[in-house]
């Protein structure tokens, strides 16, 4: 018969919250076991428990707001435009009229020539001969033809228009028998427009002609925007006596007399 041993006694676990099937929740950690701790909040982008997913860090965006350095840019940009174009205006209403002139393509100037048949300002009487055709300058009539805006539908003495151009006035001539619409054209030019006078011309080499004294300006074309600008850069300014007058002068067209005053003349001077 043997002798019984020591009575066993049934030993208790505790048993922390389960899953639903005994067990504790997956990840966590027995209370009181060594080198762990509780699964905290910890810094974003490391892990508590296992199986959590990190957290991305949020990059801020480190792009610049280009809008207004655009337009501070467009700005000044207007500006510089604006200013420069102001510049060159200013230069350019420096400038004297000769330089204006120098800067028209086909202008010849005389006046650089220094030739003193075409400087030559003496009054005399009779039919005269000049370097040109038709004249820019020279000895002349003492009769000045007039030259308020007048249009003159045939030829008109050299020595009358002559004086003319002493004066500042810009002679317009055309080739006799040009088309009546082209004589129009250039007719619109001058007519009523003081210091400027218009005339056919006997054999001119081009269709238009157009002179100041010691300056001239001939092309084919009578819409050659090159005429308005010999007009706009020569008139009256290309004088050799200043306040000369333009009114009161010769009204009558063909040769000058060869002596005596000329019919239809009622102005002498210098």
């Amino acid at each position: 018969m043997s002798t019984p041993g020591p009575e066993r006694v049934p030993s208790s676990v505790k048993v922390g919250k389960t899953t639903g099937q005994g067990k504790p929740p997956t990840g966590g950690s027995r209370p009181g076991a060594p080198g762990k701790k509780p699964a905290g909040k910890g810094p974003a982008g490391k892990g508590g428990g296992k199986g959590r997913k990190p957290i991305t860090p949020v990059k801020a965006s480190g792009g610049r707001n280009w809008g207004p350095i655009a337009v501070a840019g467009a700005v000044i940009a207007v500006a510089a435009v604006i200013i420069g174009v102001g510049v060159v205006y200013a230069v350019q209403g420096s400038r004297g009229w000769e330089d204006k002139v120098a800067d028209i393509q086909g202008v010849v100037n005389y006046r650089a020539q220094n030739n003193a048949a075409i400087m030559a300002q003496d009054h005399k009487q009779g039919p005269l001969q000049y370097v040109t055709s038709p004249p820019v300058g020279g000895a002349h009539n003492s009769a000045w033809q007039n030259c308020m805006g007048d249009v003159y539908d045939q030829p008109i003495a050299n020595e009358h228009a002559v004086h003319s151009l002493e004066h500042g006035a810009v002679w317009v001539t055309y080739k006799q028998g040009l088309a009546a619409d082209q004589v129009e054209v250039l007719k619109q030019k001058v007519q009523g427009k003081e210091y400027m006078l218009m005339s056919p011309y006997a054999g001119l080499d081009k269709n238009v002609s157009v002179q100041v004294w010691g300056y001239q300006l001939k092309t084919d074309d009578v819409n050659d925007s090159r005429i308005d600008q010999f007009i706009k850069d020569t008139r009256l300014v290309a004088t050799l006596e200043p306040n000369a007058a333009c009114s009161s002068g010769n009204t009558t067209t063909g040769p000058v007399q060869a002596a005596g005053a000329t019919p239809g003349m009622t102005g002498t001077g210098s």
